[in-house]
Order: C-alpha cells, then sequence, then structure tokens
C-alpha cells in the first residue's frame, strides 16, 4: 500500500537517512515522545499497543511504502502504538522538525500524507463494522486474505503457491476482536479444509480463492 510519489520519497530521502531494524528490534515505542517518522523501504512491521491488564492487541502490519510516527509528530501528542519489526526491515528516518517544514513546502507530500492516514482509517472502520456484523470464522478469514494479498511472503517449502503471513493465534484474536480460543477453533476449521496450515508464529494461506470464499460465505 504506497501512498508516495517518486519525487515524495525523494524529499523524504534528501531530509532523512537510511537505516535497517533486525527482526524483533522496536522502531518506535508507545508513550515515548515523537521526534521522527519513518517511511517503510523494505521488510514487515506490526503495530501494537499495551492495555494496563498487560494484554498486547495488535493494531496493524505495515509495509514498504507506508510510512509510520507522521500523527505523533503532527500533533505533538506521545507515540500511540509500539512499531516491532517483524523481519528484517528497512527504512528512511526523517526528524520530526524536518518532516514537518516538508509538509508546510510541499503540498503534494502533504496531500500524500493525508491520504495514508485517510486510508488507514477506512480500514480502521471496516475492520469495526466487521466485527459487529460477521461471524469470527469470515472476520478472521477476511482478515488472513488480506495479510496475504498486502504482506504475505511465498512460503514454497510448504505448497506450491502458498503465501506466509506473520501473525500468530493471538495477534489475529486481537485484530479480530475475538477470543483466543474462538481463532484457534476457527483455524482448525479450515485446515481441516486444507484452507491454511499453522506454524509457530505464523499462518500459512495454502488455498487463497477458498479462504476468500470462506470469508464471504460464513
Amino acid at each position: 500500500m504506497a501512498f508516495f510519489s517518486s519525487g515524495e520519497v525523494r524529499l523524504l530521502r534528501e531530509a532523512g537517512h537510511p537505516r535497517t531494524w533486525v527482526r524483533g528490534e522496536v522502531l518506535m515505542r508507545e508513550g515515548e515522545a515523537a521526534d521522527s517518522v519513518v517511511l517503510l523501504t523494505g521488510g514487515l512491521v506490526k503495530a501494537t499497543v499495551d492495555s494496563a491488564n498487560g494484554y498486547t492487541s495488535l493494531l496493524a502490519l505495515r509495509g514498504p511504502g507506508e510510512l509510520l510516527g507522521e500523527l505523533a509528530c503532527i500533533d505533538g501528542r506521545p507515540r500511540g502504538a509500539t512499531v516491532t519489526a517483524m523481519r528484517r526491515s528497512a527504512g528512511l528516518v526523517v526528524a520530526g522538525e524536518a518532516f514537518l517544514r516538508l509538509l508546510e513546502r510541499d503540498p503534494a507530500l502533504c496531500l500524500a500524507v493525508l491520504r495514508s492516514v485517510v486510508g488507514r482509517l477506512r480500514d480502521s472502520d471496516g475492520l469495526r463494522a466487521d466485527q459487529g456484523a460477521r461471524t469470527t470464522g469470515a472476520r478472521v478469514a477476511g482478515l488472513l486474505v488480506k495479510l496475504a494479498v498486502t504482506y504475505g511472503s511465498a512460503a514454497p517449502e510448504t505448497l506450491p503457491g502458498a503465501v506466509a503471513v506473520q501473525v500468530n493465534q493471538r495477534e489475529l484474536a486481537s485484530a479480530t476482536g475475538a477470543s483466543r480460543e474462538s481463532v484457534v477453533r476457527c483455524l482448525r476449521a479450515m485446515q481441516r479444509a486444507g484452507l491454511v496450515a499453522t506454524g509457530r508464529g505464523r499462518t500459512v494461506v495454502l488455498d487463497l480463492a477458498g479462504l476468500r470464499r470462506w470469508a464471504e460465505e460464513e
């Protein structure tokens, strides 16, 4: 999901510096002051929030072409989520003040940032609507389809054409508003139907078309 033209990426590149993160490394931490934004150029990261009772909720996955941390830089409030690399990732780090100056000077870049924020709001609204109107099975299947298409990686060692999604059962539960037990039952049913396979920290989509039908028919 890319909202930025080559010219806008060049502006960010000129204003910032490249950096890489290894799997498990934190790019941004919930509650910290916002001093920079990151434009991902490679890899995959997850955004999570921690509740008072210690439960961690998955907000989103982000991949190449997506901007991280812009809201906190714009409104000056602390980071709203922790962003962690799910595999080796790369990006352009731009200091918050430099980012704001770019937005003031370049209307096209400002509009591109606005489009990216609007896109995420639409996704969030759609997810909330799904939680009230669709079964748990449909929500889990729909989310897996979306993640496989947008962020999945080939898993030919499992099955030719299979796509791996780097989310675990707990993360699927938090992202779909379901209990972990319900998600486990859904995944078992999908496994019996030959649609997915589960492994340590990931779900492999074996039949994307079949999983899409499952999401629509559940």
